[in-house]
């Protein structure tokens, strides 16, 4: 049995062909593999010495050759490839161990030249690996160290591999070139070239959005339905998932997650990590329903619920701290779907224990977790994709401009931030109420602006929350001022809105003829 190991990463290649030669299995390698398993006492065959040809033009070429392809691809039962491979002394290869030349964190290098980008393109590996990945029957093709294992414990239990190993390689290789291929498209696709600018250290320009957009990704897992029951539908996540994003979430206990539950759950994440003080956001089909900040989860959750304890019924609960008893024991009273949190403590975790259907999930956040975003977002359209950077623009206090004569107090202002954050994750048109870092009534998701309003003022009746006093963010300007007045009537007393529309002047006469202070905020949070 012959196996060729050439890698660019040589994570624990040394400890695995040590591994091969102890089944008695021959090593075939190149360049800087070859010779660092030659320093570390293997016997191994330089592919030159089976090629009869050596290495040339600085490596790009070396196992472009048909005694390598040649005993990649001959097909074992077919006696026409055997002869062939006889007649021309090709012995078979068995084994492939590649992977390929590091593209992707090449071009991810800040200052990375456009000569870099090239260089750092295998030919020779992705030729490889294609070969063997497409002859898996006879041949078992490793792209890629996490593989080394299963590799070897059928080897040793039965001295060669199953089919099904085989076939799971040959799989995954080939997703391996495809990603990598992607890659390159994507870079090429972007770089931004003037006929003067094609010098060795010239590091190009690259468009935000390719010419070629090639998105990849990795299915986490069928789902049991879709949005509806007569529709189906997986999960996938990103090849590289952005740290303390809901697919590296892990479940710890509860029903399998549904479609719905999924998208809730990233609306309600992605909510409640906008803020650094200890906050709860409550979800309702991908609608924030109740969010709060407060000195711990308990108190955080206590105020989310009080928004709209009806909505919050069958909800997805997301935290952005550490779930304690205390926390546990007030949520475990709801009836919620879909509870994540950075953590949980063994005694929250035992409060849950009889509660089986009520998903946890653990989700690990990184120091900076306020700025762990998607770069991009994503709709599938009619036979096309939309694709935009993703909204992740963070509303500073030095960024609102007072337009009114009444000036807002302190506390008033860090209700509107807050009010802010919230309007970015509902539904345009948004109008959310807020006071004491606690939303008290939320319209959502209607056609018309003065419509968004009257439902936050009746969500908020109906919670038995007063809307006096409070601070409203509106999530686009109000092109009128009935808008404005309607929210000012339910006890609103400063506002947040963008600006920019022909009749502000208008909107601004009106909030100082009712005495309240309006801010513009100079940026809109439509959300489709």
């Amino acid at each position: 049995m012959n196996a060729l190991l050439s890698v660019s990463d040589k994570t624990g290649i040394v400890e695995f062909a040590q591994a091969l030669h102890a089944l008695g299995i021959k090593l075939l390698s190149t360049g800087g593999t070859a010779k660092l398993l030659a320093e570390a006492g293997l016997p191994v065959t330089e592919v030159a010495e089976v090629t009869q040809f050596p290495e040339m033009l600085d490596g790009r070429v070396k196992t472009l050759h048909p005694k390598v392809h040649g005993g990649l691809l001959a097909r074992r039962d077919v006696p026409e490839h055997m002869a062939a491979l006889a007649e021309h002394s090709i012995d078979t290869i068995d084994l492939l161990v590649v992977n390929l030349y590091p593209f992707e964190a090449t071009v991810a290098k800040p200052g990375c030249t456009l000569a870099d980008a090239i260089e750092n393109i295998d030919i020779g590996g992705p030729a490889m690996v294609r070969s063997a990945a497409k002859n898996w029957k006879d041949v078992g093709v490793v792209t890629a160290a996490d593989q080394y294992d299963a590799v070897l414990a059928e080897l040793k239990a039965n001295g060669k591999l199953s089919d099904a190993l085989r076939f799971s390689l040959s799989v995954a290789a080939f997703n391996r070139i495809s990603q990598y291929d992607g890659a390159i498209s994507d870079y090429l696709s972007s770089v931004q070239l003037e006929a003067d600018q094609l010098s060795e250290s010239y590091t190009p320009a690259r468009a935000q959005f390719p010419d070629q957009f090639n998105a990849q990704y990795v299915k986490v897992q069928d789902l049991r339905y879709g949005e509806n029951s007569h529709q189906q539908a997986a999960w996938y996540r990103d090849l590289a998932p952005a740290a303390g994003s809901l697919a590296t979430g892990v479940q710890l206990q509860g029903k399998e997650l549904s479609y719905n539950n999924i998208a809730d759950a990233d609306a309600a994440w992605e909510c409640v990590k906008s803020f650094e003080a200890p906050a709860c956001v409550i979800v309702k089909h991908a609608n924030p329903c109740g969010v709060a900040v407060g000195k711990d989860a308990h108190e955080a959750y206590a105020k989310a619920f009080q928004t709209d304890p009806t909505s919050a019924f069958g909800g997805i609960i997301a935290f952005n701290r550490v779930v304690d008893k205390a926390a546990a024991e007030a949520v475990v009273k709801q009836f919620v779907e879909v509870l994540m949190a950075p953590g949980f403590t063994a005694e929250a975790l035992e409060v849950f224990k009889p509660k089986v259907n009520v998903r946890l999930m653990q989700i690990a956040l990184p120091d900076n977790y306020a700025q762990a975003r998607n770069a991009l977002e994503t709709k599938r359209v009619g036979s096309g994709l939309l694709v935009q950077s993703a909204d992740n623009h963070e509303l500073a206090l030095a960024d609102l401009k007072v337009v009114t004569v009444k000036q807002p107090t302190p506390e008033e202002l860090q209700d509107l931030l807050f009010a802010w954050k919230v309007a970015k994750y509902v539904k345009s048109n948004a109008i959310v109420f807020c006071k004491n870092g606690m939303t008290m009534g939320v319209g959502a998701g209607q056609m018309s602006r003065l419509d968004s309003a009257r439902i936050a003022s009746i969500k908020a009746q109906a919670a038995n929350l007063s809307l006096q006093n409070t601070v409203v963010a509106s999530d686009a300007f109000f092109p009128f001022r009935d808008g404005l007045d309607v929210v000012v009537d339910a006890g609103a007393t400063c506002v947040a809105q963008p600006g920019g529309s022909m009749r502000d002047q208008e909107v601004i006469d009106a909030a100082n003829e009712r005495g309240v202070a309006m801010v513009f905020t100079g940026v809109r949070h439509f959300r489709h």
